[in-house]
């Protein structure tokens, strides 16, 4: 048999509760349509099997150390190019598992039960071996109820699920997934059921009078630090004028079951540019792999492009900022990457990191920052207005920031200018930033939720300008950044927080974590000229 296993030291990743009545196996949810293997395996295609190093429990036979052995050769001898490859508590998920993944034609990830205290998820694990197979089909062996491992939260197309490990389990395992015995129906949504299921889903404009779906969808579908509560999300998506949001309904119940999230922003100050944001799309969970968000993509695209102005379209949003662009690492990437979205990283919108950082005040190292001759710090007066206005018109525009023009002006507008922190050489702007509390009414804290969504503690630093091509300026960029920095600090610490959020900086990943930043999200920067 051409199968690979081996052992390893490591501690167990935990261990499955063993009911005395055995229960039968259960299909939970299968919308890959990958079972039986048979009917998708051809001869010498690899399937890799994944199965976490455990405590053998083995009451009713069996001399193996490892638990899962029997899976593998009752795999095997149904299928010769089975690769068998443990993962560990420690390694986790290796260049080793991907390369076996890589080369496979599908995975079968086994999760025992639930980590041990300190101990990672096997259920994360799951993820980043799906995230690493792409688009391969992945077949989740749970041998605990999927509700205990939180399963049912991960949104895996495909899961068994066992009683427990025992050779029978995973021999009873191996004759479902090819076929040959059939498990109990699932328990939840039974996806293959529903009577329509068509390549093109209309969507329709939201109303925007609901929210609570919209909710509910966007909790259920964004990793937990983007959550949001109902009037939040509300605000950043009720804009008149320049936000354009669409659904994807059931037939029949109208259960909103995609959402699709886009805005048009004005580019300069002359208000005739314009760029189009493909915010965001969210599809529910069962819904997935059936064209529900290629249909919003394809519409929303097409809408934009029918707007007077917009000259090209970015992913993720500018203000409201919603996400700044695709989470870095999520399996959204080839999926845009396959509608010709370049992530290479070898230019301007084509896939360069941009993160948000928070930082506790208390970590920064305020007391050690040298002065510079000529270089003075200060928060903003009406006196500055027409300076600030042609700073940041002109860095904007050089530097391909939209819409940072108007968050300046919408600040000094509201009588707000102090919240804008100047670097000065001599009489000239060298510097500029914007500073919020989650406690103002300010446009700029309205459009960006996530310091008052990590807590009432968080002040935000935003639309860093500085003027590194400037003659005037005989400090070095980096001295600027950190001298700016320290500004925004102190006053936000005068002002009661005791954490600080950044809002979207391109790169300076090491200067940033020696003054203190943690990396709080990562993008991926897209933008395509129309």
């Amino acid at each position: 048999m051409r199968w690979v296993g081996h052992h390893a030291s490591q501690s167990a990743l935990g261990e499955s509760l063993i009911p005395s009545n055995r229960a039968r196996l259960t299909l939970k949810c299968e919308i890959q349509a990958c079972i039986p293997l048979s009917k998708i395996l051809g001869e010498g295609d690899i399937v890799v099997l994944l199965t976490p190093v455990v405590q053998p429990v083995q009451p009713d036979g069996g001399n193996s150390d490892d638990p899962f052995e029997p899976l593998g050769r009752a795999l095997a001898a149904r299928h010769p190019w089975i690769r068998h490859v443990p993962y560990t508590t420690r390694g986790g998920i290796t260049s080793t598992h991907v390369g076996f993944i890589k080369r496979a034609k599908i995975i079968i990830f086994v999760i025992s039960g639930p980590p041990s205290s300190g101990q990672p998820s096997q259920v994360e694990m799951g993820m980043m071996a799906r995230m690493v197979g792409d688009q391969r089909p992945q077949i989740i062996v749970a041998c605990q109820n999927v509700h205990d491992l939180g399963l049912t939260e991960s949104n895996f197309p495909t899961i068994v699920q066992l009683p427990g490990y025992l050779p029978s389990d995973l021999q009873a395992a191996a004759a479902v997934l090819f076929g040959e015995t059939t498990a109990s129906g699932t328990t939840g949504l039974d996806v293959q059921s529903l009577m329509i299921e068509p390549k093109f889903w209309p969507p329709e404009n939201w109303d925007g009078l609901n929210v609570a779906p919209i909710h509910e969808l966007w909790n259920q579908c964004l990793p937990d630090n983007f959550h949001l509560e109902k009037f939040p999300l509300q605000s950043l998506l009720q804009r008149d004028g320049y936000a354009m949001h669409f659904v994807v309904k059931l037939p029949g119940t109208g259960e909103v079951v995609g959402f699709c999230a886009t805005y048009t922003t004005f580019v300069d100050r002359e208000g005739e540019r314009l760029i189009g944001s493909l915010a965001l799309i969210i599809v529910k969970p069962a819904y997935r792999h059936r064209g529900i968000g290629l249909s919003l993509y394809d519409h929303a695209i097409k809408q934009l492009k029918r707007i007077r102005g917009v000259d090209r379209i970015q992913l993720g949003s500018t203000f409201p900022r919603l996400l700044s662009g695709i989470p870095a690492g999520f399996s959204s990437e080839s999926w845009f990457q396959r509608r010709g979205w370049q992530m290479d990283g070898q230019g301007p919108g084509r896939g360069q990191d941009i993160c948000d950082w928070i930082l506790k005040i208390d970590d920064w190292p305020s007391g050690g920052l040298s002065a510079s001759a000529g270089l003075t710090f200060r928060q903003g007066t009406f006196d500055d207005f027409n300076l600030i206005a042609d700073f940041v018109e002109k860095e904007s525009a050089r530097k391909d920031y939209t819409g940072w023009y108007d968050q300046y002006m919408n600040l000094a507008h509201d009588g707000r200018i102090s919240d804008i922190i100047l670097g000065m050489e001599r009489s000239e702007i060298v510097a500029s930033a914007l500073i919020y509390t989650p406690h103002e009414v300010s446009s700029l804290a309205q459009d960006l939720p996530w310091a008052r969504t990590i807590g009432p503690d968080v002040g935000g630093v935003a639309c860093i300008c500085i003027a590194d091509g400037n003659p005037a300026m005989t400090t070095s960029k980096d001295t600027v950044m950190i001298r700016l920095l320290d500004a925004c600090v102190t006053v936000l610490r005068e002002q009661g927080m005791n954490r600080v959020f950044l809002d979207a900086v391109r790169g300076g990943y090491e200067g940033f974590q020696s003054m203190g930043f943690q990396k709080w999200a990562i993008y991926r920067d897209l933008w395509q000229k129309i």
